[in-house]
């Protein structure tokens, strides 16, 4: 049976990949959070443990098993196999894994940023999943919206950018605003 990954960050946005039979899942006992790591040079979106929390995502197959490609895009990340914390509407269920920067190489403190081009890829992603209450939830069960954010949209940085709509734009604006989150 084909393998799935399972996204929580900008792999929720299918204008970023080509993977197949995508569909909305959630992730039970993790949360997101920002961190900074030795294996970037900017912050990146992870999935820390936490019993108590569950977080929307996206599934998506990875044909003939073949997790070379997806390994290298997340570099610096650890694949981790899901067991059943993924809850989605494939029967029979496949095997299914997500991708974790490993806690021992996250780093507390440091000039890192988030890059504001990346932030509006994973949201636009869940506006076109989740819709406006799916891109309240990501905002929600996200942490260390302290790290400052560098406005890269004129000149983005991030690989993988994507064009927003105004309304798009506001979304994240809004929130950003709501979290009083410090652009830089």
């Amino acid at each position: 049976m084909t393998p799935y990954f399972f996204g929580y960050g900008s792999l929720v946005n299918e204008n970023t990949h080509a993977y197949p039979d995508t569909r909305p899942a959630r992730l039970r006992g993790w949360r997101r959070a920002w961190v900074r790591t030795d294996a970037r040079d900017i912050v990146f979106l992870t999935a820390v443990s936490d019993p108590a929390s569950t977080i929307d995502g996206l599934i998506a197959a990875v044909p003939g098993a073949d997790w070379a490609a997806l390994d290298a895009r997340e570099y610096g990340y650890a694949r981790h196999a899901s067991g059943d914390a993924v809850l989605h509407d494939i029967l029979p269920a496949p095997e299914i894994a997500h991708y974790a920067i490993p806690p021992d190489s996250n780093r507390p403190s440091g000039e890192q940023v988030i890059l504001l081009s990346y932030l509006d890829v994973v949201v636009q992603g869940f506006a076109r999943i989740y819709g406006i209450d799916g891109v309240t939830r990501f905002f929600e069960t996200t942490d260390n919206w302290h790290i400052p954010i560098l406005d890269d949209r004129a000149a983005p940085r991030y690989p993988r950018h994507q064009a927003l709509t105004d309304d798009e734009r506001a979304l994240v604006d809004h929130h950003l605003d709501r979290l009083s989150a410090i652009i830089a």
